[in-house]
């Protein structure tokens, strides 16, 4: 409770001020609605909200695992071979570089109208380089004593990798995953503005705005920031479960 209260008090009372800035200061719902007409429409539209997160949701969750999967493979490449990786690090910060609303359109086009591929894909490329890029730097620091360790023993190159070095970079790729689980919802809602199948968080978000309903817009928003705060959550749960160790340290 110690930990959840400033928190809680301090979300309590951002909402009570921005009820009573929109109510007193008569500010438009097209501008800014209340928490109050939020919270109405966030009730009536449940239903849609949890379809809507749930399409969202597995589109971000195959992208995540997709993403994640190829970075860690990539980060072992790198860390075997050196001239891989002086390569792949300037690569992966330049697939990092490219905006969503420039690669979605272009996918969207390489796959039928009612393919979720193409979200997935983004989605994946923008977890790609978070995971990457922690992955790598823990694989890369490897202590020396295992390292003589291991070629006493006559380890081969694969042996060492997924015996010591993956292990030791779980810590580093856990805070890529962190960064990677919140990210993988936004890259997945924010593709859906761009065409394919209207049944996520992002396709149902313009289409209130569009109709000029902005509190269920908001509604729709809040159903967002929920399903990227259970992504965060679910990681932080995995790598308590896998790593322990961190828990009982820090206790």
């Amino acid at each position: 409770m110690r930990r959840l209260l400033p928190p809680l008090t301090a979300g309590l009372l951002a909402l009570v001020l921005w009820q009573l800035f929109v109510t007193l200061g008569r500010v438009a719902p097209f501008i800014l609605p209340a928490p109050s007409a939020i919270g109405r429409e966030l009730v009536a539209q449940r239903g849609n909200v949890w379809d809507a997160a749930l399409a969202s949701g597995a589109n971000a969750f195959l992208g995540l695992i997709a993403g994640t999967l190829a970075a860690v493979v990539a980060a072992l490449l790198a860390s075997r071979f050196r001239g891989l990786g002086e390569v792949s690090v300037p690569f992966a910060a330049l697939v990092n570089a490219l905006p969503i609303i420039a690669l979605a359109p272009v996918l969207n086009n390489m796959f039928e109208s009612t393919s979720s591929v193409p979200r997935r894909l983004v989605t994946a490329i923008v977890v790609f380089f978070p995971v990457f890029l922690n992955t790598l730097r823990g694989l890369r620091e490897v202590s020396p004593v295992h390292r003589e360790l291991m070629r006493a023993y006559a380890a081969s190159g694969w042996t060492f990798a997924t015996k010591v070095r993956l292990p030791g970079a779980l810590g580093h790729l856990f805070t890529g995953l962190r960064q990677a689980s919140s990210l993988a919802v936004i890259a997945a809602v924010v593709a859906e503005y761009f065409g394919g199948l209207q049944d996520g968080l992002g396709s149902r978000i313009t289409s209130a705005a569009a109709f000029t309903a902005y509190p269920r817009a908001w509604a729709f928003v809040v159903g967002a920031c929920l399903l990227g705060l259970t992504f965060y959550l679910a990681v932080l749960l995995l790598e308590r479960l896998a790593m322990p160790w961190k828990t009982s340290v820090l206790s």
